[in-house]
C-alpha cells in the first residue's frame, strides 16, 4: 500500500478516537506511535527523544507557565472581579454601561469564559440585562484573551510558527483592540435603539457609591493591575524584556498586586499553583503527542496529501489562503486551538509560506482571529458549551446561542477587514521596527 494512503488512514484514525470521546491528546499520541510505526518500521523510536527533547527545551516555552501562573493569580485573588465591579460602576450612568465593563475587562485582564461567567452573568441578570444580550456579551469578551496579548494563542502560534512573540504581540494588539471597539460600537447601537435590554444602574446603587469612592476604587483596584499588563506587554513589545524575562515579572508583579491588595494568602497561593501546573502540563503533553503524530505523518509522506488538497482549491494564493481558514474554522468545532496550533498549523504553513505575497506574521494573526471565531459558533463554540456548564438555572441553551450570533457576525467581519487590509496587523511592527 503507498504510503498516503497509510497516511490518510492515520489522519482518519484520529478523528474516529476523537469522535468516541478519547481525549485528544491520547488520541493523537496513540494515532502517532501506531502508524509511525508502520511508516517507520521502528525508526519512529529512535528519532523521538532528540525531536521532543529539542521542543521542550525552548526557552521561550518557559513563558507559558509564568503568563499562566499571571492570569491565575489574577483570577483566584478575584482582582479581575473587583475591577469589573468598580468599571461598571463608573459606567454605570450609560444603557449597556455594565455591559461595556465586561468588554473591558475582556480585553484587560483576558479573562476565561468560565471566570466572566460566574462573576458577571448573574450581575447583569439581576440588573435587567436581556439573557441573550448578557450571554452574548460574556462568551464575546471571554474570547478576546484568544488574540489580545498577553494570549497563550500568539505565544504557541510563535513558537510553532518560528516566529518573534514580540512581533506576534505587535501585530495582534491593533487587530484585537480593532474587534474589541466593533463590540462596543455593536453595545452603542443596542443602547441606542433598544435600552431596556441593556439598563443603567438605578439611581440608588450608583448614589450607593460617592464619586471620591469611585476614584478612590479606581486607583486602587483598576490602575494596578492595568500597570502590570501594560507593562509586560510594553516590554516584549519595545524590545526592552525577552517574553520569558516579561512573564517572570508579570507573575511576580501579579503576586505584588494581589498582596497589596489584601487578597493575597497561603491557601489562594497553593491553589493558583496547583491551577497552573496543571494547565501547564496539559499543554505540553499536547506538544510532545502533537510531535509523535507530526514525525509519523511526515514519515508516511503526508505532506504530499497536503500539497496535493491545496493544489485542487481554485483562486491561487488567496484561494489557498480562505481554504486554510475554513479548514481551521471547522475544525475549531472539534478540536481546542491548542491541538489545531500544534498539529493542523504546521502541515499548512509550508505552503502558505512559499507566497510572497503574505507575511507570516499576518498569517499568525489570521489564525489567531479565525480560531477566536471558531470558540462562538452555535452549536459546537467551546465557549458557548463552557458558559452553558456554569450558567444560572434559567438560562437557555437557545439564550446562549442566540447572543452569540451578533458577535460572531462582528468577528467574521473583523476577520474580512484583516483580509483585505493586512496593514492592520503588521503596520505597528513594522513601525517599531520588528
Amino acid at each position: 500500500m503507498p504510503l498516503e494512503y497509510i497516511a490518510l488512514m492515520m489522519v482518519a484514525a484520529f478523528f474516529v478516537l476523537v469522535l468516541t470521546g478519547i481525549p485528544v491528546a491520547f488520541a493523537v499520541a496513540a494515532v502517532g506511535f501506531i502508524f509511525g510505526f508502520i511508516g517507520f518500521e521502528g525508526w519512529l523510536f529512535e528519532l523521538l527523544p532528540a525531536r521532543i527533547f529539542g521542543t521542550i527545551t525552548n526557552y521561550t516555552l518557559l513563558a507559558i507557565p509564568l503568563f499562566v501562573f499571571m492570569g491565575v493569580m489574577l483570577d483566584k485573588t478575584r482582582v479581575a472581579e473587583r475591577m469589573l465591579e468598580v468599571i461598571g460602576h463608573a459606567s454605570g450612568a450609560l444603557p449597556g454601561g455594565m455591559a461595556l465593563a465586561v468588554i473591558m475587562v475582556g480585553v484587560l485582564m483576558g479573562a476565561a469564559i468560565v471566570t466572566l461567567t460566574l462573576m458577571a452573568l448573574p450581575t447583569l441578570l439581576r440588573r435587567g440585562y436581556k439573557p441573550t444580550v448578557a450571554c452574548g456579551t460574556i462568551c464575546a469578551a471571554g474570547t478576546l484573551g484568544q488574540i489580545i496579548p498577553p494570549s497563550l494563542v500568539l505565544l504557541v502560534l510563535a513558537d510553532t510558527m518560528n516566529l518573534s512573540v514580540g512581533s506576534l504581540f505587535a501585530a495582534a494588539l491593533i487587530p484585537g483592540l480593532l474587534l474589541a471597539t466593533l463590540y462596543v460600537l455593536y453595545l452603542f447601537v443596542l443602547a441606542w435603539f433598544y435600552s431596556a435590554d441593556v439598563p443603567a444602574l438605578d439611581a440608588a446603587e450608583r448614589a450607593a457609591m460617592s464619586t471620591r469612592q469611585l476614584i478612590r476604587d479606581l486607583f486602587t483596584s483598576v490602575l494596578p493591575p492595568l500597570a502590570l499588563v501594560l507593562a509586560v506587554l510594553g516590554s516584549i513589545i519595545g524590545g526592552i524584556a525577552a517574553p520569558t524575562e516579561a512573564a517572570a515579572v508579570g507573575a511576580v508583579g501579579a503576586m505584588v498586586v494581589a498582596a497589596v491588595m489584601g487578597r493575597l494568602s497561603r491557601p489562594i497561593l497553593s491553589e493558583t499553583l496547583k491551577v497552573t501546573v496543571r494547565i501547564t502540563a496539559m499543554v505540553f503533553f499536547v506538544l510532545i503527542a502533537s510531535q509523535v503524530f507530526a514525525l509519523a505523518f511526515r514519515g508516511l509522506d503526508g505532506e504530499f496529501l497536503v500539497e496535493a488538497m491545496f493544489n485542487w482549491v481554485p483562486g491561487g494564493p488567496y484561494g489557498t489562503l480562505l481554504f486554510m481558514l475554513l479548514l481551521i474554522f471547522l475544525l475549531g468545532f472539534f478540536l481546542e486551538w491548542i491541538q489545531i496550533t500544534y498539529i493542523v498549523v504546521p502541515l499548512f504553513m509550508p505552503f502558505l509560506a512559499g507566497y510572497p505575497e503574505f507575511s507570516t506574521v499576518w498569517i499568525a494573526i489570521l489564525i489567531a482571529m479565525n480560531l477566536q471565531t471558531s470558540f462562538l459558533t452555535p452549536p459546537f463554540g467551546w465557549s458557548l458549551i463552557f458558559m452553558k456548564g456554569v450558567a444560572p438555572r434559567g438560562i437557555k441553551t437557545t439564550d446562549i446561542y442566540k447572543g452569540a450570533v451578533p458577535f460572531v457576525i462582528i468577528q467574521m467581519a473583523a476577520l474580512g477587514l484583516l483580509v483585505v487590509f493586512p496593514q492592520i496587523a503588521l503596520w505597528l511592527p513594522e513601525a517599531i521596527g520588528w
